[in-house]
């Protein structure tokens, strides 16, 4: 079967690359690169969280996003152009859309520990909602799960590259990463929204890559190469993990950002609530996005202008409505 043409996205178990196993970290670092060549998303087991975290987690998102508009608006930081805070309903579209998506969201960003680093300066301080005791415990504790486990996918990454297995390391260390907590509003009278509105118009994420908590309902869908939109899935146990612009235009192509979004759901669940929570791992600022020399061939010629990170997130904030020009 044609590779590309996936009904459903690869499974993969994270214990592999970890297990000190020679051969089981090589196939899982094989599987992973295909995958992320084909289709640019994988599910991933034994990445770390647990049952409890993400039990807590939730419970705090849900109780954050049950408050009156009024008190979340308080923690809403227009100056920061949504990169700490809670964003309110509407304010995100897609990259050539102007209708906004039907969500809210909350961000946490880095907690630097070393003053001597340069980037404790470019980051804003995280934003803590008071009448959630544990939200800032509960959701520090899942950003540093799920960066852990980023940091072994780029490991991997960088070996099915045939760079060195440290390559990211550095890169990522103190990186601008993001946990967005996102909530897709339930819509008790779908005629009163424009009628291009859904939950997440289709988009590229614009990091290294994405690591998915499981949402609370079904919606996300995959764009295949051939044009047809296949759902996601993840066992409870998974998280979906999928390659992002920076890491595409890293590669030069090779390896895929593919086109996906939130589907609204059947007009008679409209009514109801959907919650996920991405990890959006980003590099340090300065990191440049220059196409790898070993990704750059006569059949693959040199695709993008050379950028560092933090102006290509800049150019995506202004597209995406974040941030004013």
């Amino acid at each position: 079967m044609d590779p590309t043409l996936l009904e459903e996205i690869p499974s993969l178990d994270l214990a592999d690359f970890r297990s000190g196993d020679p051969e089981r970290k090589a196939r899982f670092v094989q599987q992973l690169g295909e995958a992320y060549q084909n289709i640019g998303f994988v599910a991933l087991k034994n990445h770390g969280l647990t049952d409890e975290q993400t039990t807590k987690l939730y419970n705090d998102v849900q109780a954050f996003f049950s408050l009156p508009d009024e008190v979340k608006q308080r923690y809403e930081k227009p100056e920061l152009a949504g990169q700490r805070g809670y964003i309110g309903k509407g304010k995100e579209h897609a990259k050539g859309r102007n209708t906004g998506d039907l969500k809210e969201f909350f961000h946490v960003g880095q907690e630097v520990d070393d003053p001597t680093d340069p980037v404790a300066q470019e980051y804003p301080d995280n934003i803590w909602p008071a009448e959630v005791p544990g939200f800032a415990q509960h959701t520090t504790a899942a950003y540093k799960t799920l960066e852990a486990a980023g940091k072994d996918v780029l490991r991997a990454i960088a070996l099915y590259l045939e760079l060195p297995e440290n390559y990211f390391d550095d890169k990522v260390k103190n990186g601008n990463s993001i946990l967005r907590q996102i909530h897709y509003f339930p819509i008790e009278n779908p005629d009163a929204v424009p009628a291009d509105a859904v939950r997440a118009a289709e988009h590229g994420d614009i990091n290294l890559i994405t690591l998915l908590m499981g949402a609370s309902a079904d919606g996300l869908q995959v764009l295949r190469r051939d044009g047809k939109w296949i759902p996601i899935t993840a066992l409870p146990d998974q998280i979906v993990v999928n390659v992002g612009d920076m890491l595409q235009r890293l590669t030069n192509g090779v390896l895929r950002s593919t086109i996906h979004r939130v589907v609204n759901p059947p007009r008679e669940k409209m009514n109801s609530s959907r919650y996920s929570v991405p990890f959006f791992m980003h590099p340090r600022s300065e990191m440049s996005l220059a196409a790898l020399e070993s990704c750059v061939t006569p059949e693959n010629p040199k695709q993008q202008p050379d950028v560092t990170a933090g102006e290509f997130l800049n150019e995506r904030l202004i597209e995406l409505g974040l941030k004013k020009k």
